[in-house]
């Protein structure tokens, strides 16, 4: 887990790098900093756990570094929506950031189809709202990563995200 949210960190980093808009750059690359921190945390722990072995107090913290972990990836999910929505810059030639650039692309190209099709088949009350009832929820960045298959059964357990694997090359 503290390996994937190093590939979360990087794809962050990624996004708030080409983000047009100054403020959710900003706000990404905090959360970014935040996941990396909790990640590294969590890869603490674990080690430690693992030497300390079996202890109630050691799995409860174990557990709730996880649950931050999970907080923090959510941030960044949501803060890189939200870059994807303001607009992102065009991507170097570094395949990885291609391969950023194309992930979002597909999440913004079905938020786009969801919300036409919202428009066109939408049931509105009587002042004009949105009914919210039978209303299908708008894609997420955190739905399209988990309909991701995973790219390869060879990945190792404990891969460095810094050499040689891209940031989607992890099933989140």
């Amino acid at each position: 887990m503290a390996s994937d949210g190093q590939v979360v960190v990087k794809f962050g980093n990624i996004l708030a790098k080409h983000c047009l808009d100054r403020r959710c750059s900003m706000e990404l690359l905090r959360a970014a900093e935040h996941t990396q921190s909790v990640s590294s945390q969590l890869g603490i722990v674990a080690r430690v756990k693992a030497v300390t072995g079996e202890s109630k107090a050691s799995s409860e913290l174990l557990l709730s570094n996880v649950q931050n972990l999970i907080r923090a990836v959510q941030n960044v999910l949501r803060a890189a929506e939200a870059a994807c929505v303001k607009g992102l810059g065009q991507a170097s030639a570094d395949p990885e950031e291609e391969e950023v650039a194309a992930f979002c692309q597909q999440w913004r190209k079905n938020l786009t189809q969801h919300r036409a099709k919202e428009a066109l088949n939408s049931d509105r009350d009587e002042l004009g709202l949105r009914k919210t009832r039978g209303a299908k929820a708008e894609p997420t960045l955190m739905s399209l990563v988990q309909e991701q298959p995973p790219r390869s059964r060879k990945i190792p357990k404990h891969p460095n995200p810094r050499k040689g694997h891209t940031v989607m090359d992890r099933h989140l």
